[in-house]
């Protein structure tokens, strides 16, 4: 089966050695921000990987399991929500690539999912639009980072049930809002961020 992803033209031109980046939480306002890597074999092809967002949670699970053992190499890295209050969300981002990056020897090319390019990364590059559904490993960077997000939310949620953190994974939902203007931000909430102007 041919493959419709960019990988095969990048692989055409003798790129060997392709790492798909994509996030996971960076739109969220509690929590940390995950961020997937993943490189695979020249000509590799799987007919469910794609946009995580266009899976159910039992198939992503799923996948995360295909791709950790058939990918030639896989990390997901985070930043803190200290880092991100700190930092500012775009620059957090850049810290947990770049945490991500520094598994890696000597990678060909980075395709990266959205507009953004890595301002200290000195190798090839390339920013994708909707990279998540016309990358073969952007989409399966996208389905590791949003797994391991959602696990961490998970336990999260263990420790403030209160805020249901297993259901919205951290993002602005209408409970979230609530549970905030009742109990207040908890330690794992991103400050700076413009709807706890208030709280």
């Amino acid at each position: 089966m041919v493959s419709k992803f960019i990988e095969n033209y990048y692989w055409s031109l003798g790129f060997k050695k392709i790492v798909g980046i994509d996030e996971a939480g960076r739109g969220a306002i509690a929590g940390p921000l995950f961020v997937g890597l993943v490189i695979f074999p020249l000509g590799y092809h799987h007919p469910s990987i794609k946009d995580s967002k266009l899976l159910t949670p039992e198939q992503r699970e799923k996948l995360f399991e295909i791709i950790v053992r058939e990918a030639l190499f896989w990390e997901v890295a985070s930043a803190s929500v200290e880092e991100i209050n700190n930092l500012g969300i775009i620059k957090a981002l850049f810290v947990a690539i770049e945490r991500g990056l520094s598994k890696i020897e000597a990678p060909d090319l980075l395709l990266i999912d959205g507009p953004l390019t890595i301002p200290q990364y000195k190798g090839i590059q390339k920013p994708i639009i909707k990279g998540d559904r016309l990358s073969l490993s952007i989409g399966a960077a996208s389905i590791l980072a949003k797994v391991s997000r959602d696990r961490y939310m998970k336990e999260l949620a263990k420790s403030y049930p209160e805020y249901g953190f297993d259901k919205h994974k951290g993002y602005a939902t209408k409970e979230h809002l609530l549970a905030l203007k009742k109990y207040g931000p908890t330690p794992h909430h991103r400050i700076t961020f413009k709807c706890f102007k208030g709280l």
